[in-house]
């Protein structure tokens, strides 16, 4: 009498596939986290993480967490030059240190927020597919 293994073997190999990918969306949270006090390099290496590995996600929660951090980054990008470019001139120095301030509160509620998401297998768009 045969056996037919087919069935736990895909079910165990696409539950350890999930599980890995909520580790590295853990780290990716953690790698975001951190970038305050490494100037910003672990964010960088976040940001490549997410692209590269964007199509393993698909059709997972982990998409809408991926999106989550990718808009984070680049928005928090747009509103650091944007703030970089008030500092430049004198009369506007204030204004970037207050938009800087409101940047960085932003990204901590970001990161929390999708950090707490993860934590309780909850997409961060519940309404799209990804």
């Amino acid at each position: 009498m045969a056996t037919d293994y087919t069935s736990q073997v895909t079910t165990t190999a696409d539950a350890d596939r999930l599980d890995g990918l909520r580790k590295l969306t853990h780290i990716l949270y953690a790698l975001y986290a951190v970038h305050w006090f490494t100037g910003g390099i672990t964010a960088l290496i976040a940001i490549i993480v997410n692209y590269v590995k964007r199509d393993d996600t698909r059709g997972t929660l982990y998409a809408s967490h991926f999106a989550w951090q990718i808009r984070t980054f680049w928005w928090s990008i747009v509103w650091f030059v944007v703030g970089g470019c008030m500092f430049v001139t004198v009369l506007l120095f204030p204004v970037a240190i207050g938009l800087w301030s409101v940047l960085s509160l932003w990204m901590l509620y970001r990161i929390v927020k999708g950090w707490l998401y993860l934590n309780d297998r909850k997409p961060m768009y519940p309404d799209e597919q990804f």
